[in-house]
Order: C-alpha cells, then structure tokens, then sequence
C-alpha cells in the first residue's frame, strides 16, 4: 500500500516542518504536484494514522470515504427498480406478523418463501426501519452499511494473510464491478447479508476463535443456505485444528442456533418448515440461469442433470481434499486427540476452495449469487502460478459473463471455460 502513501507522507512532514517551497515538499517520487487541498487533507490523515504508520487505519478512513462515494451515487439512481425480491420479501414478513407460521403459506409475489427462519427475523427489522418496507431509498442506505461492513470484513481477512495481494487487486474488487454494487445497493437481496456474516465468521475462524465463528456461520446459514457450500471445508478445518471433542462442541452450537432460530415454525408445522427453508431439490427457472443458458430447457430441468452435477461436485471437492488437504497432516487430530496449527492461508484456501468449486458445479446461477464469491476470487487467483496480466484477464471475463443480461450461450459457457482455468490453476499449484 506504500506505492504513494509513503510520498504522500514525506510531503506532509516537509509541510509541517515548515516548508512552503513546492520544489521542496517531495517524497520518494519527487516534488509535490498537486494543489494545496491535497497537502491539507494528508495532513489530518497524517495525524489520524499515527504519523502514517498505521496503513491499517488508513485502510479504514478509505473504506469510509468510499462507503460515501457510493452513498452519493446511489442516492442519484435510488429511483430504479429495487423490487425483484424486496417486494417479496416484504410480503412474507407481513404474512409472519400476522401469525402465519407455516411455510407454505408464508409467500410474496414469487412464491412461497425458500429461506431459513433467520432471513425472516432480519428482514422483520428491515421492514420497521423502512417504513413497513416502503422507504426504499431507507433501505438502500441500510444496505451501503452492510456493503462496507462486508468490505471491512474481507480487508482484515486479506490483510491476515500470510502472503499479500498486490494493491491493484483491491482496486479491481472495490471498484469495478457495477453488478455487485447493484446487488448489494439497488436490489436488497438477502445474499448479502449472509456472506456479510460469513465473512465475519471466517474473521473469527482465522483468529482461532472456532466457536464464535461457529455462530456466525450457523446465523449466515439461516439467512440462506449457500453458505452450507463451505461446510465441508469447515468440518475438515475444525478436525484438523481441534480434537473430536471440541468438533462435535462446535457442530453442536450450529445446530442448536438452527433449532432456535426455527423453533417457531418446527413446532407447528415442522414438515413445511424443512422442506422449504432447506430446499436441495428446487428446481429454478432457465431464463434466469447465469451459467447453463446453452443447455435447453429439457436439460436444465431434468433430474439427471442435477445428479450428475452434485456427484462432479463431490467428486471434485473429495479429489481436491485428497490432493491437496488431507496430506497436509494425514487425520493425526483424528487419531492422537491433537490439534495443528494452520496457517491462515490454509485456512482460507480450503475455505474458499470449496466454495468455489460448489459454485463451478452450481445446477443454476442468479445474478445475485455473484456475491458468494465475488470477493474471494482475487486469493484463488493469486494463489494460482498465474501471471499478473492473465488474473486480471480472468476477473474481466468473469465480471463480462456476469454482466451479460439477459445471458447468453456464449456467457455461460464463458463463464464455465473460466472456472475450468481455475480450478486447473488451484489443482496445479502445490499446497501453501
């Protein structure tokens, strides 16, 4: 981060050492070149940041300044259309305030509701901030908050990394995709809260704190059950960093906030509850699909497509486990009662591996499914021996295939060629 912080920082102490000569304010880079504005407001920075030492800080206050960017520009286009799942989601809230505990009969303009209790219980807040759901703008700006606290979440996340990315690969995450903005701002859908607390939770996890990142996941996954995509990698993560005891304690916790959360509806209509919260078989509709838009509708629907599918996903998640995890430390936990000590990136790298290798096998691909793992991509790329130049290629095509609305047989397939690299990338490269 130090490609100019660093000159912007001797600039300012030659400022406040008294040096008014703009060919002797320099740094690292040369004379200052730009107006006085700029000297001014490092200088706050300077002082804000102990001295600029603390780029953690700094990463901080920029975070913020970009939280209001994007309030700004968002307050201008808060007028399109946010009703793809908002309106609906507004429904089923008023269907559970006035008693309605059975899931078949909790629905909105798209059907009965698909989610687990806790996407209900966030979504009744929302409803009272947002004027029972019609200040939309409101919302919105609830959603620039959960935008920058994802943000603030993957930062910290990059910043324990044991390896570091480059800064231009922050750029491209914050700044480039329009579609993420719009799912996180203009559309309100109920992803991004779960990968808001996911991310939290893999916070704790790299911290060693397993449990407390065992609620947050657990919470996360009763928003939507995407994020069960990381529970294998999960489940490997805690046998190998704690003993069975301290696993099964873990494992436990997840289910009992389950349970609570649903409690509710499992005491009066339990059956309807489980199937519709924790639906493996929904089937979705083609025209919206995002990565299998050149197989037909026949296809798409069928029964054996979805099989075939989950079993190349398991095969692939148990061969990459095998290869690249399971070596790592051969189940000693499992056998000697011990736990090993990871490093972050292997935390991360298994973490994000099966997410990711979930969602390459994914039976169907929204739009707004971009998020669960939007953020993530830059550490699976510059894991890989990639150069610098094909990453970044990489990022752009999968920002063109996600960008193509309506889809089309060549985004799609795009899409799949791009996930292919990699998955190659990540199979070749040996284990951190």
């Amino acid at each position: 981060t130090e490609i100019d912080w660093s000159t912007y920082v001797q600039q300012v102490q030659c400022f406040l050492n008294g040096t008014l000569d703009y060919n002797a304010i320099k740094g690292d880079t040369g004379p200052i070149v730009y107006p006085a504005g700029h000297l001014y407001i490092y200088t706050i920075l300077y002082y804000l940041t102990n001295r600029g030492t603390n780029i953690l800080c700094a990463q901080y206050i920029f975070a913020f300044i970009y939280l209001i960017t994007l309030l700004a520009v968002f307050r201008v286009y808060h007028k399109m259309d946010s009703k793809i799942d908002w309106s609906t989601y507004v429904q089923q809230v008023q269907c559970f305030l006035n008693g309605t505990l059975d899931y078949n009969a909790i629905k909105g303009d798209t059907g009965p509701i698909v989610y687990p209790a806790g996407h209900l219980y966030i979504y009744t807040i929302l409803y009272y901030l947002t004027n029972r759901g019609t200040n939309i703008l409101c919302a919105q700006y609830i959603f620039a908050f959960i935008y920058l606290i994802t943000l603030l979440a993957v930062f910290r996340i990059y910043h324990k990394m044991d390896s570091k990315l480059p800064p231009f690969a922050f750029v491209v995450m914050c700044c480039t995709s329009y579609r993420i903005h719009s799912i996180y701002i203009l559309r309100l859908f109920n992803d991004t809260i779960a990968m808001a607390l996911l991310y939290i939770a893999i916070n704790f996890f790299i911290d060693r704190k397993w449990t407390v990142g065992s609620v947050f996941y657990s919470i996360a996954v009763s928003v939507k059950m995407n994020v069960l995509l990381f529970a294998p990698a999960l489940l490997l993560l805690l046998l190998e960093t704690n003993h069975i005891r301290n696993t099964i304690i873990n494992l436990s916790v997840c289910a009992l906030i389950q349970l609570a959360l649903g409690l509710p509806f499992l005491l009066s209509y339990p059956k309807a509850y489980i199937l519709n919260s924790f639906n493996f078989g929904r089937v979705f509709l083609h025209k919206w699909t995002v990565n299998w838009r050149f197989v037909t509708n026949e296809v798409f629907v069928s029964q054996y497509f979805h099989i075939t599918l989950l079993a190349l996903h398991l095969l692939i998640l148990l061969l990459f486990f095998k290869k690249r995890y399971f070596k790592w430390h051969k189940w000693l936990p499992v056998v000697k009662q011990t736990s090993i000590a990871l490093s972050n990136d292997q935390i991360l790298l298994t973490l994000f591996t099966a997410n990711f290798i979930g969602i390459a096998f994914s039976r169907s691909l929204h739009y707004q499914f971009y998020v669960w793992y939007f953020h993530s991509l830059p550490f699976l790329l510059w894991t890989t021996s990639y150069s610098p130049k094909t990453k970044l290629c990489i990022l752009g095509l999968i920002e063109l295939s996600w960008n193509t609305y309506p889809s089309t047989q060549l985004s799609s397939g795009l899409l799949h060629v791009v996930h292919l690299i990699i998955l190659i990338g990540l199979w070749k490269n040996t284990p951190i």
